[in-house]
């Protein structure tokens, strides 16, 4: 269904960019940013967006691009984290990754993207995905704009019609974006502990070569820095 979906998701995406041009943005950037981050359809993409497309191999990820010129961050198309029970599609960065957290806290991808952004002081003001999605990034982040346009029971997913879907993302980021300065970054102090836990000897053990990375439990690695992006650069190489 991977040609089905990219079109899917694709759609999704223009409906945030609708939303947010209704909303009065005047650039508007969309980041491909799953598995090949080649997902997404140029030639389908609304023209008012501009994309970044594949991994460049820096610290920022799924954030690249991003930076203190930007008003805000849509998340579109996230998942809960890994082992969150009735939720589709739930995993942390690679499979490999069993949790992720950062000075005690447990996060999803959206969770740590939602730190660079704030590193940038840029708040996250909407997210769509599945329900436990949305209610693991409002218990991080506050109230913000939500679309659960789906449900799991166990890995079975329970969706309303694409069309319905596209149109809770688009009225949702217009929502958010009209009521952009009820939003604030999402910090943390530093200094940063992030704690990994995998569940693969082979990466834990090359991980724990990484310059100030500490095995600290059976497959756990543990690494502390006062910049973000150095702590997102480490965990992109314990991670694999």
């Amino acid at each position: 269904d991977y040609d089905l979906f990219r079109k899917t998701m694709t759609l999704e995406a223009n409906a945030a960019v609708e939303g947010a041009a209704a909303a009065g943005a005047t650039e508007i950037w969309v980041r491909d940013s799953h598995g090949s981050a080649r997902n997404l359809l140029p030639e389908l993409l609304d023209q008012r967006a501009i994309l970044v497309r594949g991994w460049s191999g820096g610290p920022k990820s799924m954030m690249e691009g991003l930076d203190v010129s930007f008003d805000a961050a849509i998340f579109i198309g996230y998942h809960a984290k890994a082992g969150t029970p009735d939720s589709l599609l739930e995993h942390t960065s690679s499979g490999s990754v069993t949790d992720f957290s950062v000075n005690g806290i447990s996060m999803p991808e959206g969770g740590y993207n939602a730190l660079i952004a704030g590193y940038y002081d840029v708040p996250v003001v909407f997210a769509a995905g599945d329900t436990t999605l949305c209610e693991q990034l409002t218990s991080l982040l506050g109230e913000i704009e939500t679309a659960p346009v789906k449900e799991g029971i166990g890995a079975a997913a329970v969706s309303p019609h694409p069309e319905v879907a596209r149109e809770q993302i688009r009225a949702g980021v217009e929502k958010a974006l009209g009521r952009l300065d009820d939003f604030a970054p999402y910090h943390l102090d530093a200094p940063y502990t992030l704690v990994v836990k995998l569940k693969d000897e082979t990466i834990v053990h090359k991980g724990s070569y990484y310059p100030g990375a500490t095995r600290t439990g059976d497959w756990e690695l543990t690494y502390t820095s006062d910049d973000f992006l150095e702590i997102m650069l480490a965990f992109s190489y314990v991670r694999r």
